[in-house]
């Protein structure tokens, strides 16, 4: 079963997240960065969703950390945030992260695509990777 992280601090986003995802793929949840920074390297998820506003340290960070490490860095990560104002998709993307779902999670199609699209493209062969992000 593919393993996915979800860093939220949130408790309740971190249960629905597990509800939602919980009999596709193996959940691994952290609610703040420095937790996911010592438990990802660990055990090495398929993919993960992180959220950007953390208490401390923020998604913005724990990205450039992710993508600093150099057994990490093609781990795909997706923004999952309430940032939802002109321009933030854009943002995030230019900043890193393979994708981005808005909180609240309205419709579990839109997360589930993301993350089933994004450890298709890891698990391809190279040259069918790709480092946009697909609308949809």
């Amino acid at each position: 079963m593919k393993k996915v992280v979800v860093v939220e601090d949130n408790p309740d986003n971190r249960e629905l997240l597990r509800v939602i995802l919980g009999d596709l793929y193996d959940v691994a949840d952290y609610g703040t960065g420095p937790e996911a920074l010592e438990g990802i390297p660990k055990d090495k998820p398929d993919l993960i969703l992180l959220d950007i506003s953390l208490p401390g340290m923020d998604g913005m960070e724990i990205l450039e950390r992710i993508r600093a490490d150099a057994t990490l860095r093609e781990i795909p990560v997706i923004a999952l945030t309430a940032h939802d104002i002109r321009g933030d998709r854009e943002k995030y993307l230019a900043a890193g992260f393979n994708d981005y779902v808005t909180k609240p999670i309205l419709d579990e199609k839109i997360l589930l695509d993301a993350i089933e699209r994004w450890i298709e493209r890891r698990n391809a062969p190279s040259a069918a990777k790709c480092n946009n992000a697909v609308d949809g």
